[in-house]
């Protein structure tokens, strides 16, 4: 190694398990402590109310992030019926409240039933969602009334696990970019009374799972950096094929749907690659 060159930091995938009352900002900044690098980064944002997992990349796997977007995120949460807050879940101020004696499990189950499969879902007004460039919740916060545009969202299950009413325990399968709190919110709405998110974890992504979580101030090593594509198809290329590949080369298509890794004769990591038309074009390539 020449004089003066750094040695190469922390490679791969993390599994966090974010505590509650912090950021997920928060803990890639704890990351970054631990590990003592400042190539970090994550995969998608749990509010300061929500727990669970968090994919954080380290390293070259900051760039892989966005191949994880598009997991199904699996979630499990409580909440209460007839009280409305302004950031529809617990850290909100309460805006509105409305008797809930009329509501049974089966009514509530039924609505959350309406609110599975393809719907259109408006992003809450605190959020992170930008609109003209700025972030809806610092108008929000500023008392001004700025809507999103509705947002086609998958919601695969949205069941009911315990029926204490006027408080409910929920299990929610779903898509990336799906409000957990405005399916609760918009299940209120439903049954004329309102309610609010009191608790959120998020419990899987895709093949991940927050069990093997760890905390961001103690992440443990990464895994490899292949993890974080590991989902994708897979090619192997050619040694020639595998040389180009490194530089960035245009390469024959695959036939393979969507973005997929491709990998030298040994298995190496090169980076993904998607088809377009009668060519396969780099997305990301790791050398």
């Amino acid at each position: 190694m020449g004089a003066g060159r750094r040695p190469p930091g922390p490679d791969g995938l993390l599994l966090i398990d974010k505590p509650p009352g912090i950021t997920s900002h928060d803990a890639v900044a704890a990351v970054r402590r631990a590990l003592g690098t400042r190539k970090v980064g994550h995969s998608g944002t749990l509010d300061p109310l929500a727990t669970g997992l968090l994919l954080i990349g380290v390293g070259r796997a900051t760039r892989l992030l966005r191949f994880l977007g598009d997991l199904p995120k699996e979630y499990a949460g409580t909440a209460l019926l007839g009280v409305e807050t302004d950031t529809l879940d617990a850290d909100g101020q309460v805006v509105r409240t409305s008797g809930a004696e009329h509501v049974t499990a089966v009514a509530l189950r039924e609505a959350m039933a309406d609110l599975t499969g393809d719907i259109e879902q408006v992003p809450p007004a605190y959020s992170a969602v930008k609109v003209g460039g700025e972030p809806l919740h610092r108008a929000a916060r500023r008392g001004e009334a700025v809507a999103a545009a509705p947002r086609r969202i998958h919601v695969e299950r949205f069941d009911l696990t315990e029926a204490d009413l006027p408080s409910f325990g929920f299990e929610v399968t779903c898509s990336s970019g799906t409000y957990v709190r405005s399916l609760v919110a918009d299940a209120g709405s439903a049954l004329g009374c309102g309610a609010h998110l009191t608790s959120l974890r998020r419990t899987r992504i895709g093949p991940f799972s927050a069990a093997d979580g760890r905390p961001p101030e103690d992440p443990g090593a990464p895994r490899p950096i292949q993890a974080a594509v590991a989902h994708l198809p897979s090619l192997t290329l050619e040694p020639e094929e595998a040389r180009v590949a490194r530089h960035g080369s245009i390469l024959g298509p695959a036939g393979l749907p969507g973005p997929y890794r491709v990998h030298a004769p040994d298995g190496a990591l090169i980076g993904v690659y998607r088809d377009a038309g009668t060519k396969a074009v780099p997305e990301v390539i790791l050398a």
